[in-house]
């Protein structure tokens, strides 16, 4: 909405965006990020979707109309100017606990301690990539400011990073700022947290854990590099709670996820990089946003028929909502995923099944009735497009979804096999799995190879000594 509003405004025509209760405070801070800081707003008190038609009707009438009426006839008020800090300006001086306060106070940390960014350690994590300081990547959204090598090793630093970890920021900077992820819904109120997986001799040379306890904190690797990127957001792109961060619940900041290819290797398997379009053995990352997840444990069997009915059942039960993104003006965008224990992923290769396969078994097996997935866009998420047949006729969704007009005829969660993703890490000797529900184009699958210095090989050994 406010995009729009700015577009008209910029073309000088007077506009009035509507926002309820909620969402105030998120117009002012998204406003000043689309560079039309006074842009005129109109409170719907409440939220309409919990309003009967005479509560909203009264609402509008009695409070919003007016301000409406006045935003559309009258000019905005002046906008204030808040000068923000240069990129090389000291901002504090003090010692540990004082700077961890300032920093708090000020937002500009998660609220665990951060490592205070001197610029001695911007000068060593420098020292990693060959792009220049004062380098920007582009502007990242909701606050439009630049992207910098400079702000990415600040927040590297913050985060506990090393500074052999910089090609891999700079990697995850780039694929945030990809149009396709879409970095400017991260602060949607379904709170998804963004998962990063790594692929590559990256993973051993900088010792990513990627067997048991994959998803844990502990390792220091997988575990500064994920708050690195939830710092990002908040330092740089805007995204802070009770503001731009519109998460109703949100999730904590999720581990940097290290697929195996050891076991990748032996069994035939290519590496999630390989399905994202790179080569075998390139250092990659790819990053997707996910609303949640859940673990299945004990998956028993000796041959894919016995494994995998259990796992597409487990897909299934996290989708409700998220099936916006399969029909609608999303549409197409639902990725879900899959982690594999080395264990499972052994035993469905030994029968000579491929990731290939199993993502057509998903495909044919996770579905819902057609009546089912109807009512859930028409009745729970009031999807103004919900009737499978007409979209399918209307050339909106493969014809996958429309076979017959029985309403108990069994259709898939996404367009086609491949957009299911399958990774497989965590513990060796254990036979679990674990899904997660994928949020669409709000968050949509991105991969990006990460580039090292031309120095590196000398910079390993050098961090090794």
């Amino acid at each position: 909405m406010l995009r729009a509003s700015t577009a008209c405004e910029a073309a000088g025509f007077p506009t009035s965006s509507l926002i309820c209760d909620g969402f105030a405070k998120l117009a002012g801070a998204a406003s000043v990020g689309l560079g039309m800081p006074n842009i005129p707003l109109a409170l719907v008190p409440g939220h309409p979707g919990v309003q009967s038609q005479e509560e909203l009707r009264r609402n509008i009438l009695g409070v919003t109309l007016e301000k409406v009426i006045t935003n559309l006839t009258s000019d905005p008020a002046a906008a204030g100017d808040e000068a923000e800090p240069t990129a090389r300006e000291v901002v504090f001086r003090g010692g540990f606990d004082a700077v961890n306060r300032y920093f708090y106070e000020h937002e500009f940390s998660d609220g665990l301690p951060i490592v205070p960014p001197t610029r001695r350690k911007v000068e060593q994590f420098l020292r990693y990539t060959d792009r220049g300081a004062d380098e920007s990547l582009g502007n990242v959204l909701p606050d439009n400011r630049a992207a910098t090598v400079w702000s990415i090793v600040v927040n590297g630093v913050m985060a506990g990073c090393r500074p052999e970890y910089m090609p891999m920021l700079v990697a995850l900077i780039e694929a945030m700022l990809d149009p396709k992820y879409g970095v400017e819904h991260s602060g949607n109120t379904p709170g998804a947290e963004t998962l990063i997986i790594l692929n590559g001799p990256i993973i051993k040379q900088l010792g990513f854990n990627y067997t048991q306890g994959v998803m844990r904190d502990g390792f220091q690797a997988n575990t500064s590099v994920g708050r690195f990127w939830r710092l990002y957001l908040r330092n740089v792109a805007g995204f802070l709670p009770h503001k731009n961060d519109k998460a109703t619940y949100g999730n904590n900041y999720r581990i940097v996820i290290a697929e195996n290819e050891d076991v990748l290797k032996r069994i035939n398997w290519e590496p999630n990089s390989v399905e994202m379009g790179f080569a075998a053995g390139d250092n990659t990352v790819a990053i997707a946003r996910y609303t949640g997840g859940n673990v299945i444990c004990s998956v028993s069997g000796s041959k894919p028929e016995e494994i995998l009915p259990y796992l597409a059942d487990a897909v299934l039960r996290q989708i409700s909502w998220q099936l916006d993104f399969t029909l609608g003006p999303h549409g197409g965008t639902l990725r879900p995923l899959v982690l594999l224990s080395p264990i499972l992923a052994e035993t469905i290769a030994k029968a000579g099944w491929s990731k290939g396969d199993m993502k057509r078994y998903l495909f044919e097996h996770a579905r819902l009735p057609a009546w089912q997935f109807e009512r859930m866009l028409r009745d729970w998420t009031y999807l103004p497009v919900w009737n499978l047949t007409e979209a399918v006729a209307a050339g909106e969704i493969p014809p996958v979804f429309h076979e017959s007009d029985d309403p108990n005829r069994l259709v898939p969660l996404v367009w086609k096999p491949e957009d299911f993703m399958i990774a497989v890490t965590g513990d060796l000797t254990r036979n679990n799995a674990y899904a997660f529900a994928h949020n669409g184009d709000l968050g949509y699958t991105v991969g990006k190879r990460i580039r090292v210095p031309k120095e590196w090989d000398r910079l390993l050994a050098e961090m090794q000594r």
